[in-house]
């Protein structure tokens, strides 16, 4: 008998990447998922970018063994034509399937726990040494607390995203409501609908969120070109006030992250207020109240506005050296401009990531991430497993000739520097051109 099953090619797949029309192609059959992005845990966005395309790495990469049995209310009937694994997807999704049979991504250990306990002993100096001390210096000192108590809360919110941190998905919401947006006043809501977009295309300069600083920085001339952001839907402007911005971003780097929290805040409340449907949008509103009511009463409890002002810019300074380390795993790492591909997913994280190469002992103020392309790889891992799996990782990079790059910090910044310098030196070429011939 001959085969019966329909077949549909990728050129035909390629037609159905419009939002009115989203087909996807898991392991070579295809399915319409056209009216599931409206309540796709992960929102929209993730899907939009892969849609009209095989997507069977970064299915297996955010979703657990559980999701696949939904997978068949959405099959077209459709299979893709001469479907085929790469050798280097084939070791991945190897790799997935062995991890799971290890009972790696349920393996969370105490860290949770230890996670919560640090924090609200973070929180109890904090308010402690605002509130019962008349020291300037215990003052700057609980600043500098506060800061570090908002990297760890981050981590966990930013774990409690990616997987269940909680016995159930009320928990877990509920520590993400709290985690994110009533103890930092950053929206969990606003958080996955960026660094879910990141995930999936990461360092593409038209699609990646976590690229996209212009006036401000651009690690990549490419972005020259007033590239249009599909996150954003909107142009990303380089006018003359980018020019001159990014012309100095080497040197402007650390002092804008210092206060990049700022950003973060009015990020937080455009999304919030804005027509977008956004997922339990009161409880995130009502979260950021909380916030914005217990921390100006903290910062007010302080003496004179001098302390006021140096205790939250200790703050936000301190908070900023985990934006930095954001920074090192992605600016200096490769880039490109276009739609992420389906069929490169392994080949794509490895590019565009950068490990910090650290002590375990450190591994706690580095909340995992310094694993960057192992987090990237497998997103669903816990933090506990990222060292244990990196050695496996390198071995696979090693046998398809593909980048690992581990560094230093003090390496990484050294990078992420020259990355921008390279960019401002183009840019100022381009600014002092336009001055001589304008006059």
């Amino acid at each position: 008998m001959g085969d019966s099953k329909k077949y549909i090619t990728a050129e035909g797949l390629k037609k159905h990447n419009k939002r009115e029309d989203v087909w996807i192609s898991v392991q070579g059959k295809v399915y319409n998922v056209t009216d599931w992005i409206k309540q796709h845990p992960g929102g929209d966005i993730p899907i939009l970018n892969l849609a009209g395309q095989e997507a069977t790495d970064a299915f297996i990469a955010f979703h657990p063994g559980t999701a696949w049995k939904h997978l068949d209310n959405f099959f077209t009937g459709y299979y893709l034509q001469d479907y085929e694994v790469s050798e280097v997807s084939r070791d991945y999704r190897k790799l997935c399937v062995d991890f799971a049979k290890a009972g790696l991504f349920e393996k969370k250990g105490h860290g949770v726990m230890y996670s919560f306990c640090f924090i609200a002993f973070l929180l109890f100096l904090t308010f402690y040494g605002v509130l019962f001390s008349n020291s300037f210096l215990i003052h700057m000192l609980s600043g500098a607390l506060l800061g570090l108590t908002w990297m760890q809360i981050s981590y966990l919110g930013h774990d409690s995203g990616h997987y269940l941190i909680m016995t159930t998905k009320g928990f877990n919401k509920m520590v993400q409501i709290m985690s994110g947006n009533c103890l930092t006043g950053i929206s969990i809501a606003w958080w996955k609908w960026t660094h879910n977009a990141h995930h999936v295309a990461c360092n593409s300069l038209d699609y990646d969120p976590d690229l996209q600083h212009l006036p401000v920085f651009a690690v990549s001339s490419s972005l020259f070109k007033s590239l249009n952001s599909t996150f954003y839907g909107r142009e990303l402007t380089f006018d003359s006030l980018a020019k001159f911005f990014v012309s100095y971003q080497h040197f402007t780097f650390y002092p804008i992250i210092c206060v990049s929290r700022v950003n973060l805040f009015v990020q937080t409340l455009l999304l919030l207020f804005s027509k977008r449907k956004v997922p339990d949008r009161f409880l995130n509103i009502l979260g950021i109240i909380v916030f914005w009511t217990w921390f100006p009463l903290l910062v007010l409890s302080l003496p004179n506005w001098t302390e006021r002002v140096l205790f939250v810019l200790t703050s936000f300074a301190v908070t900023g050296i985990q934006h930095v380390q954001f920074c090192l795993n992605h600016f200096a790492a490769d880039v490109y401009v276009g739609q992420p591909k389906g069929n490169d997913w392994f080949e794509k994280q490895t590019a565009g990531t950068i490990d910090i190469d650290c002590s375990p002992k450190m591994d706690w103020f580095f909340g995992g991430l310094q694993f960057q392309l192992e987090h990237h790889l497998f997103p669903r891992l816990p933090r506990c497993q990222l060292r244990k799996i990196s050695p496996i990782v390198q071995e696979l990079c090693k046998k398809h000739n593909l980048s690992y790059r581990s560094l230093s910090f003090f390496e990484a910044n050294r990078w992420t520097i020259r990355t921008l310098r390279t960019a401002a030196m183009q840019a100022r070429g381009m600014l002092w051109e336009a001055v001589n011939t304008h006059g």
